[in-house]
């Protein structure tokens, strides 16, 4: 297929997008933007927090994966099931009870001003590198499979696809992403089904058959026993878990979108949902991954290498795509596309919120309407051009797989996020000295790093995975501990 369709099929797609973002966006205001006046329906936030949670990582990264990691992956979703339960039962009535609009405003009420922007700081940080990555993935691909044949560089699609999200979440903010990502979501769960079974239909071999001979061949995989492996089961049972509280619960992005439900039962709804579906469609990346390298085994295709001649994982799936047929490759297209606007758009947002609300307390200032509107609007594009930075910054960089990637800055960045709040609503009779938080957060995942460097001849040869998001929390939980003091009543 050449560039000029794909970008054809770029362009179209991006104009329908366009098209529900003006449904959306029309007659919004600065409660529409920050809280979509709280009104959005539970299944729709459900459905299309698949697409915001997936990404363009887990649409090229997780079939690819399959090459070398095999199904191992999966216990590691079926911990996000349990994190989802703790968001709903613990988390949710937290803060609808307090009406929180940036949940790290409790961090402020539990702990003290320089708590809540040390949190706030911690979530910008995460968000700006893992989103940024996630959105490098898809723009990469566009520009090796466009842009490039035109001798375009690569800044030039990092532009134009933060142009075109700025654009379209400028007005709507939250209330335009919830309903934009269930376009996201529908279009990234087609391009993956469609995929598989255009190569099992092509190949002329039933599912059932596909995952026996690659069982066969052991990339079903899916329990890893040897409990030194930085991908031991029960490990990655415990790190899904906490990644799926931190990342998403303790997460203003997604908590953003939770929180734009009516009440706290249709939140809860949806966020156990939401977890039930996450097994499926995850189950279903799997799949395709191993559809993927049955094809390449059977028919002979080269598989995508780097210049040591090591197969690169995130180009599997784009490159049997491009080479099926001009049916998968702009169902590919379409895909990426949305899995890239579903992983960058209510970043955004977010990001806006987070720093209007926690740095500039638009929620304790007098303030007009349009005022609010003024300074929410600056915020909005300094972000996007800082978004772009880090797209470009990270180019020089990509020699891996990326979701490995994206998890180990979540383990750094949000194990902060899990020992605050693990601390804040576990620990009621103990006062934190504020002015001590912002160094503790930041000594926890540097302790941590050095852990999980030497951990294999520190700790008999176990080697220190995705845990290390529960490491870091636990340090920060125990400096806690040590930078407090009794209270006779605590609070919120």
């Amino acid at each position: 297929m050449t560039p000029t369709i794909i970008l054809i099929v770029f362009i179209a797609y991006t104009v329908l997008l366009f098209f529900i973002s003006h449904l959306t966006a029309r007659k919004s205001d600065n409660a529409a933007f920050f809280r979509g006046n709280k009104n959005s329906p539970w299944f729709v936030v459900a459905y299309g927090m698949i697409g915001a949670s997936l990404s363009g990582v887990t649409f090229m990264s997780v079939p690819g994966g399959v090459y070398t990691g095999q199904f191992t992956y999966m216990p590691l979703v079926f911990g996000y099931v349990l994190g989802y339960a703790v968001i709903a039962l613990v988390l949710l009535p937290l803060y609808y009870r307090l009406n929180l609009t940036s949940i790290y405003t409790y961090l402020n009420m539990r702990f003290g001003p320089k708590s809540e922007k040390t949190g706030a700081a911690f979530f910008i940080l995460s968000r700006l590198l893992g989103s940024a990555l996630r959105m490098y993935l898809v723009v990469f691909v566009l520009y090796e499979f466009v842009f490039k044949a035109w001798g375009i560089p690569f800044w030039v699609p990092a532009v134009i696809f933060i142009a075109i999200i700025l654009l379209y979440t400028f007005k709507g903010g939250i209330k335009t992403v919830v309903w934009t990502d269930t376009l996201q979501t529908t279009f990234l769960l087609l391009a993956a089904f469609l995929t598989a079974w255009y190569i099992i239909k092509n190949l002329n071999i039933s599912l059932g058959d596909l995952l026996k001979s690659a069982s066969d061949k052991g990339y079903t995989k899916m329990f890893e026993t040897d409990w030194t492996h930085n991908k031991f089961w029960v490990k990655q049972i415990l790190s899904g878990m906490f990644i799926t509280i931190t990342m998403t619960g303790l997460d203003q992005d997604m908590m953003q979108k939770n929180l734009t439900c009516k009440n706290l039962r249709d939140a809860q709804k949806n966020v156990m949902t939401s977890s039930l579906l996450f097994v499926v469609v995850n189950a279903l990346f799997l799949c395709l991954g191993a559809a993927l390298i049955y094809y390449a085994q059977t028919t002979g295709f080269p598989l995508p290498v780097n210049e040591a001649g090591v197969v690169v994982n995130d180009k599997i799936f784009p490159s049997v795509a491009f080479s099926l047929s001009k049916f998968t490759a702009i169902v590919f297209v379409i895909g990426l596309v949305a899995a890239g606007y579903s992983s960058a758009d209510g970043t955004l947002t977010a990001l806006t919120t987070t720093f209007c609300f926690d740095f500039m307390h638009f929620d304790k200032k007098q303030m007009t309407e349009e005022q609010i509107t003024r300074y929410r609007k600056c915020v909005h594009v300094f972000f996007a051009l800082l978004y772009l930075l880090v797209i470009i910054a990270f180019r020089p960089f990509h020699n891996e797989s990326l979701i490995d990637k994206v998890f180990d800055i979540a383990g750094y960045t949000y194990g902060p996020l899990l020992g605050l709040y693990t601390f804040g609503l576990f620990v009621k009779n103990r006062k934190v000295i504020d002015k001590a938080v912002p160094f503790i957060a930041l000594a926890s995942p540097v302790i941590s790093y050095f852990l999980k460097l030497y951990s294999p001849q520190l700790f008999g040869g176990y080697r220190i995975g995705f845990e290390i998001l529960i490491i870091n929390g636990l340090l920060t939980f125990l400096a806690l501990l040590v930078f407090s003091h009794k209270e006779k009543s605590a609070k919120a």
